[in-house]
């Protein structure tokens, strides 16, 4: 562990329930991390109001006041010329100036994403950042990317989020050599879409066609065939929400078949600590948290209805970054390859 001052910028306005969700989610992240500082970037008022009332116990905080907030509704223009002093944007300017910083938000995804860029700016090399996360599979996880911050890609883009995750995935596990594969409706090498097509074969010529497996389907993302799967914006963050949404479902009719009967119950007793594992295997909480990658600056989306708990994940995720400086490797590798 280091000794440096570690800063997590929050957006506290962001998202469904807040700011309620994102203090609730910082009192559960500071139990563990008590000297981490978080500076929470919203309105004044309304965050003391909440932590009062709450009678939230938050660790090494400070609050920055923010006379405006970005809507799900506005648009890019009005994200770029009117919301200088909202959350995301006073968030993000803080990091850009502050080494040991990162900033967390459950708010506007396109606002996120553009102000990152605008603020923060590129790799070298990089045309566009992309949202990465793990997830799991049967042999441990696998990253991918995009999950939603690019619905329209070319080629040349899928090439780059293979570059990205190839080195993202070399310094969080160093042991594994990656299998990398591209998202499609079949394994053929001439089927899908010709950006798909056109990538695929960029890979296969490249350094990287070792790594390369080909085109691999959406329901082999969890057989831990492949370790860095590649998709546009659009499909990855369907494939994404679809996954949550099973994995709330089975989960929650486990739950009822448990509670039917006495029978029933006494089973679940004797297959609890199983079925513990199990949920939290597959429990979206616990993967929340997705990085903007290819950024020259740590800035991570949490997921707009994300719970208290689920968003402390997400914190937990971006100390990490800050805390193995796992941007600026990412940046050296992507300089070296």
């Amino acid at each position: 562990m280091s000794n440096r001052q570690i800063t997590i910028a929050i957006d506290a306005m962001g998202g469904d329930n807040s700011p309620f969700k994102t203090l609730k989610g910082a009192e559960f992240f500071s139990i563990y991390n008590k000297n981490v500082r978080l500076l929470f970037f919203g309105n004044h008022e309304n965050i003391i109001d909440v932590i009062e009332r709450n009678k939230l116990n938050i660790s090494n905080y400070e609050i920055v006041d923010c006379k405006e907030n970005v809507s799900n509704e506005d648009k890019p223009n009005t994200i770029l010329r009117s919301r200088k002093d909202s959350s995301i944007y006073k968030g993000l300017e803080f990091v850009k100036d502050n080494p040991y910083s990162g900033f967390v938000s459950a708010g506007n995804t396109a606002a996120l994403m553009i102000l990152s860029r605008l603020i923060l700016g590129m790799i070298p090399g990089i045309d566009r950042p992309a949202i990465c996360s793990d997830i799991p599979n049967k042999k441990s996880f696998s990253l991918m990317l995009d999950l939603g911050a690019n619905v329209l890609v070319d080629s040349s883009n899928l090439f780059q989020f293979a570059l990205m995750g190839y080195s993202y995935f070399s310094i969080i596990d160093p042991k594994r050599v990656p299998k990398i594969g591209i998202i499609n409706i079949g394994t053929e090498n001439n089927k899908g879409l010709e950006f798909l097509q056109e990538a695929h074969d960029k890979l296969s010529n490249s350094f990287l066609k070792n790594n390369f497996i080909g085109f691999i389907e959406p329901n082999n993302i969890t057989s831990g065939e492949c370790d860095i799967i590649l998709s546009d914006g659009y499909t990855g963050n369907i494939i994404l929400k679809t996954a949550e949404g099973l994995s709330e479902f089975i989960i929650s009719n486990l739950r009822n078949i448990f509670k039917k009967s006495y029978k029933n119950k006494i089973a679940f007793k004797l297959l609890e600590n199983d079925f513990k594992i199990f949920k939290d295997k597959i429990n979206p909480e616990k993967y929340n948290g997705a990085t903007f990658i290819g950024l020259n600056g740590i800035s991570i989306k949490s997921h707009g209805s994300a719970s208290p708990l689920a968003f402390s994940y997400a914190l937990k995720k971006c100390f990490n970054f800050i805390n193995n400086n796992l941007n600026q490797k990412i940046i050296q590798n992507f300089k070296d390859l």
